[in-house]
C-alpha cells in the first residue's frame, strides 16, 4: 500500500470519528432532560453517550495510523538520505 493511500485512508477514518462524535454531541445537546419515569428516553440518550465513545475511539484508532504513516515516511526518507 502507498503511503499517500495510507494517509488518505486515515484521514478518512479520522473524519469519520469526528463526525460520529459531532452527530451523538448533537444529539446529546438537543435532547430534552428526561424525566425519571421516562425509560426510553434514557436509552436513546445512553445509546448516543455510547457513539460519543465510539466516535472518540474510532477517531485516536485513526490517529495512530496517521502517526505510523508519518514514522514510515521518516524511515524512508532517512534510508534514501
Amino acid at each position: 500500500m502507498q503511503i499517500n493511500s495510507f494517509l488518505g485512508s486515515a484521514l478518512a477514518a479520522y473524519q469519520a470519528g469526528q463526525r460520529r462524535i459531532d452527530d451523538a454531541g448533537a444529539a446529546i445537546a438537543t435532547s430534552a432532560v428526561p424525566a425519571v419515569s421516562n425509560s426510553l428516553a434514557l436509552t436513546d440518550l445512553g445509546e448516543q453517550m455510547l457513539e460519543l465513545r465510539g466516535g472518540q475511539y474510532d477517531a485516536m484508532a485513526a490517529v495512530r495510523m496517521i502517526r505510523s504513516a508519518d514514522e514510515v515516511l521518516g524511515t524512508l526518507i532517512d534510508t534514501q538520505a
